[in-house]
């Protein structure tokens, strides 16, 4: 149980390095919003998030 939560924490502080690096302010807007959605079940909050990462992935 430690090692899955050891493991969910390194991935996520190396998925939150690389938006911050390669995406900007958007990049951890965009990870907030969805991790919010997810967790609360808010609709408007993951279509937020979902928006914002399609406009970043274009741009890319």
């Amino acid at each position: 149980m430690i090692f899955f939560q050891l493991l969910g924490s390194i991935c996520a502080l190396g998925l939150e390095q690389l938006l911050q690096t390669r995406y900007g302010a958007l990049g951890i807007l965009c990870l907030f919003l969805l991790g919010v959605g997810f967790k609360e079940r808010n609709t408007v909050c993951l279509s937020a998030g979902a928006v914002i990462f399609v406009l970043l992935m274009t741009q890319a």
